[in-house]
């Protein structure tokens, strides 16, 4: 049975956490006039990928300026939970959908840049933190671990997130794939002409449904400070199923059936029949990595 899925491609306010609410809030609810079940926002959509920005910052070297930008940036990112999260959670409650966004999440004092995930009764159901900023934005985020990892069951395909440049990551991509991903959600802000390749070898390499979201925003005057697009939608063997779209707001929507994943799977299950772990095996450390760890010892 087919399901209508949506991916969103939009920007929201820049360090504008309740303008970026309601544009979540107005663009849920035209995806779900679409008949979608599903709907992926982009990598930070809450409260935004601050594209060309340095934060003050030279080898060696931090300005006043860029601390005060990096401020700017904690206090309008999101707890989790928090009254935001319940903001998003009721959206999704609203509309009976499955809502995947982008957020910077705010843990102590560090920023992790987040993927929630709503159910349709309006529950967080999972979060995944991305493992590895990339370049700068090491400067900006902290890494997550693998205890957030999840893939979650819809009702109509099991999901997760694996954010922007994570995709290069091929063990994360076989993590997801022995999880049994189906619809495979790829949130980002890579707008390149390689990120459609890389989507479709994705979707021919895991045998499954991938839904990238990519942000359109003009966060200034110059080509760096403009992310242009470029979300698609991909089906199981590669095909092209939606998009991808430049330069404009978009809401791509497809069809999506499980039971072609399938037949997809009947040549290639790369974790399954066409792997050889007498040869190659991947192990994952899926507990929290945590600084401080509190509790009582015995000694010996």
């Amino acid at each position: 049975m087919s399901t209508t899925v949506a991916v969103i491609q939009a920007g929201a306010a820049l360090y504008d956490l309740e303008a970026g609410l309601r544009s979540a809030e107005r663009l849920l609810a035209e995806a779900a006039a679409t008949g979608a079940r599903l709907a992926v926002f982009p990598e930070a959509f809450l409260t935004g990928y601050p594209k060309g920005a340095s934060f003050g910052t030279l080898l060696g070297s931090r300005t006043q300026e860029g601390r005060e930008e990096f401020r700017r940036y904690f206090e309008s990112a999101i707890d989790v939970p928090s009254p935001a999260t319940a903001r998003l959670g009721e959206a999704a409650r609203a509309h009976a959908m499955w809502l995947v966004i982008g957020v910077i999440e705010r843990g102590g004092g560090t920023l992790y840049c987040t993927v929630l995930f709503f159910a349709p009764d309006g529950t967080l159901a999972a979060k995944h933190r991305k493992l590895m900023p990339t370049a700068l934005e090491r400067l900006v985020w902290g890494f997550g671990d693998g205890s957030t990892l999840p893939v979650v069951d819809t009702g109509f395909g099991r999901a997760g997130a694996v954010i922007c440049w994570e995709n290069y990551m091929p063990l994360l991509r076989t993590t997801m794939y022995g999880k049994g991903i189906q619809l495979y959600c790829a949130p980002t802000v890579d707008d390149r002409e390689v990120w459609q390749s890389s989507m479709r070898h994705i979707a021919t390499e895991g045998r499954c449904y991938v839904l990238a979201a990519c942000q359109y925003a003009r966060l200034g005057d110059s080509p760096r400070e403009i992310i242009r697009g470029g979300s698609v939608i991909v089906g199981p063997l590669g095909e092209v199923l939606a998009g991808p779209v430049y330069d404009r707001e978009s809401i791509l929507t497809a069809e999506v059936d499980t039971a072609r994943i399938a037949e997809a799977r009947f040549d290639l299950d790369v974790t399954g029949h066409y792997a050889r772990p007498d040869i190659f095996r991947l192990h994952v450390n899926e507990h929290p990595q945590e600084a401080v760890v509190r509790g009582r010892w015995e000694l010996d």
